[in-house]
């Protein structure tokens, strides 16, 4: 395999299952294609067909035990959304608190969802959905700082190696 080795790819693998299911689709994810350090995957048919890129840290600060921790941009061709964000921290977040992703120098502020038992969180500002991408996409790495539910900070770098294709590969998927 490329620069991911056949383990992530079942972590991978595993989170995309996990959001399918999430996404509310019976279907099985997909593999669109891996690209670097990023994976390509489609779900579901008609109004409930997704598409998706996603990445795992390549490092993570401090080192405690979490579930997955992933993040995934997101085309939803029935509601018109594409390239939408989302950090999976491994985690429940500390309600209230704030997420910064920071790529190349600027930082984009992210709000809390926690669901399910899981925390999650996306671009608080829906203008800056689209810059953040941008700034992805020129860029080598995002850091993700939030704060779990315990109080700990947590610092998770991604590289962004292959993101270009990987987002190529979804819109292309998803019409987008």
């Amino acid at each position: 395999m490329t620069a991911i080795s056949r383990k992530s790819v079942l972590v991978l693998a595993a989170a995309a299952i996990s959001l399918a299911a999430t996404a509310a689709t019976a279907d099985t994810p997909t593999l669109l294609g891996i690209s670097k350090d990023w994976t390509a995957f489609t779900s579901g048919s008609g109004s409930s067909k997704i598409c998706y890129a996603l990445s795992k840290p390549t490092s993570t600060s401090p080192k405690k035990k979490r579930d997955a921790i992933y993040v995934l941009i997101t085309d939803w061709p029935s509601r018109h959304a594409k390239a939408e964000p989302e950090v999976v921290p491994g985690y429940l977040y500390k309600e209230g608190t704030k997420v910064t992703a920071t790529v190349g120098g600027t930082a984009f502020e992210l709000f809390v969802k926690n669901e399910n038992g899981a925390g999650a969180a996306w671009v608080r500002h829906h203008d800056d959905e689209a810059r953040l991408i941008d700034a992805m996409r020129g860029s080598s790495t995002l850091v993700v700082t939030g704060t779990s539910a315990r109080g700990s900070t947590t610092k998770d770098t991604y590289s962004l190696a292959g993101l270009g294709d990987a987002l190529d590969r979804i819109h292309q998927a998803c019409g987008m």
